[in-house]
């Protein structure tokens, strides 16, 4: 579909549905628009807030579980190298004495319930026996049969092991604990310090308060990027490495999920993974939100655009009704108004309009019947010119008779000018026929007056043939003559062609004031009209205008004493 076929369909389209369809854009553009930045605005600070909110968890919940294995190293190096548990131990290998055997081991235990009970964050604590795959001196009850084997490494070390979140050997708790495995140095034997965390250990980090917290689940992965610990062991499996590991990598997706991680100090890290739905949820509610809103809007924008359509119908029935009446002439005047004020003003105009129309209808019939009676007018009035010319014909032929030269001249010349003058009403003519004019004019003047004056005529050979309107330089010449020039007076006429035809008269007169050249432009004046002066510059004016319209210009400069200068400037072609 091109651009035209478009335009024609929508110079079919009638006024209810442009001022609707106007309205409605006018209205719901920017609300789009706002609508789009609002958008792109809330979702990066909602992800922003989320990303800063789960970051901020993942941190503190870091630096929890690094205090945590801290203490738990503390407390493991407090009884592996500061307490005399292990000497005690040792003394207890080589003792064979019963009595002696039960006071060690009571010593041993009372050694460490001290460093227990004095670490309340420290739970289950034995020795455990390599070799033999036994415990001993455990503070509480164990459960079942203790494998190190099977708790999920975090981070392993010469001295000391580190096990993710697994279920306690306590037999008296039912949780999830950190632990730690040191090696004790007995002589002759395999002897490791075991030490799990107290019940709410992992309290605060596996805690559901949120929405997010509730949908979220945590992994806990190694220093090789292993999964040591994951609530969601369906889709991320314990002791399988972690999808797209990257240790820079701190955010990303996997499937249906996002993940955020944090990594400690100590090379293990804790992964935190979110649904993006629920990620999303925030969005999803504001963006529902916005839709509603975007409806009613829709709606009430529709209820104005139709409020303000019945708002302009009427009005312009009431136009529709009151053109149709300009073709009757006996139709009955209306007085009935919109009752809104700009309408009605516009009412009032088209009805005074029509009643101007048909005045002025009544004043063309009479002129039209006037018009037959001024043809038969002029025809009367032309036989005078004829009569004249013909008059001044015999007295120049008499004159050539008798040898009567200077009265033959003035009245050939008086006769070519008349004839040049009472020409055909609005036949055009050349810019030679009426420099010629202008001569003759001129050769009568020269007799007529009693004082010298110089003519000085330029004019551009190739402006001689163009077409001009009919007696246009005689005027504002004999208005140099009769009110600028005396003795010794001298007029310059130029006519150059350039872009424009370009007309000069100027003359070393006496000079006019401003107000004076104001005052013969005027068209309303009658102060010149009544003196004789300025007639002739306003017909050149008038038939300028009526020619060339704006088109042309008329332009008069002078000063007092130092003469006047009148310009004409008229488009090469383009005149009526």
């Amino acid at each position: 579909m091109n651009l035209n076929s478009i335009a024609a369909r929508f110079k079919q389209v009638t006024f209810k549905k442009r001022i609707i369809s106007i309205f409605l854009l006018s209205i719901l553009i920017p609300f789009i628009c706002l609508g789009v930045v609002s958008l792109y605005t809330i979702n990066s600070i909602i992800t922003n807030k989320v990303e800063s909110s789960i970051q901020s968890s993942l941190k503190q919940e870091v630096l929890a579980m690094e205090n945590t294995l801290n203490n738990l190293n503390h407390v493991s190096q407090q009884i592996a190298f500061g307490s005399g548990s292990n000497r005690l131990s040792e003394q207890l290998q080589h003792q064979i004495d019963p009595y002696e055997l039960i006071r060690l081991r009571n010593e041993i235990k009372n050694e460490l319930n001290v460093i227990t009970f004095s670490n309340p964050n420290v739970g289950l604590t034995m020795y455990y026996y390599s070799d033999t795959g036994t415990y001993d001196f455990e503070n509480f009850a164990v459960r079942g049969q203790f494998n190190p084997e099977q708790l999920p490494i975090m981070s392993k070390y010469p001295e000391i092991t580190y096990y993710g979140p697994h279920k306690s050997y306590n037999r008296s708790i039912n949780q999830l604990v950190f632990s730690t495995m040191r090696k004790v140095n007995l002589p002759e034997q395999n002897v490791y310090l075991y030490i799990e965390t107290g019940f709410n250990a992992t309290k605060n980090l596996f805690a559901s308060d949120s929405q997010q917290n509730k949908s979220r689940r945590l992994i806990i992965l190694d220093n090789d990027g292993r999964i040591a610990f994951s609530q969601d062991n369906q889709n991320f499996h314990e002791n399988s490495l972690f999808p797209d590991y990257s240790p820079e990598d701190e955010s990303g997706s996997y499937g249906q999920y996002v993940w955020y991680k944090e990594t400690s100090n100590q090379g293990w890290s804790i992964v935190s993974i979110l649904p993006k739905n629920v990620l999303n949820q925030e969005k999803n509610q504001w963006l529902f939100q916005m839709t509603g809103f975007f409806l009613i809007f829709v709606l009430a924008a529709v209820l104005m655009a139709w409020l303000l359509w019945k708002m302009l119908y009427k009005p312009l029935d009431k136009f529709n009704t009151e053109i149709k009446t300009f073709i009757q002439s006996n139709s009955e005047e209306r007085t009935d108004l919109t009752f809104i004020p700009e309408f009605d003003y516009l009412l009032y105009q088209i009805r005074n309009m029509k009643r101007k129309i048909w005045e002025l209808y009544g004043e063309i019939e009479q002129k039209e019947k006037r018009r037959a009676d001024l043809e038969v007018e002029k025809l009367l009035y032309q036989i005078n010119p004829h009569f004249l010319m013909n008059t001044l014909d015999t007295v120049h032929w008499l004159a050539m008779m008798n040898g009567q030269k200077e009265i033959d001249k003035l009245v050939l010349s008086l006769n070519k000018l008349l004839n040049y003058n009472l020409g055909k009403m609005g036949e055009a003519t050349t810019i030679g026929g009426e420099i010629q004019a202008l001569k003759e004019y001129l050769q009568l003047q020269k007799i007529r007056y009693d004082f010298q004056f110089d003519v000085d005529i330029d004019v551009d050979d190739d402006a001689m043939a163009l077409s001009i309107p009919r007696f246009i330089l005689q005027p504002l010449v004999e208005n140099a003559l009769y009110h600028g020039v005396s003795d010794d007076g001298y007029i310059h006429v130029s006519i150059q062609l350039n872009d424009v035809l370009e007309i000069t008269i100027q003359d070393n007169g006496a000079g006019m004031s401003q107000e004076k050249i104001d005052q013969l432009l005027r068209d309303d004046t009658m102060e010149s009209q009544k003196v004789g002066m300025g007639i002739g510059m306003k017909y050149v004016k008038r038939i300028l205008e009526a020619n060339y319209g704006e088109k042309s210009r008329f332009e008069i400069k002078s000063e007092i004493g130092k003469g006047t200068v009148v310009s004409l400037r008229v488009p090469v072609s383009g005149g009526n």
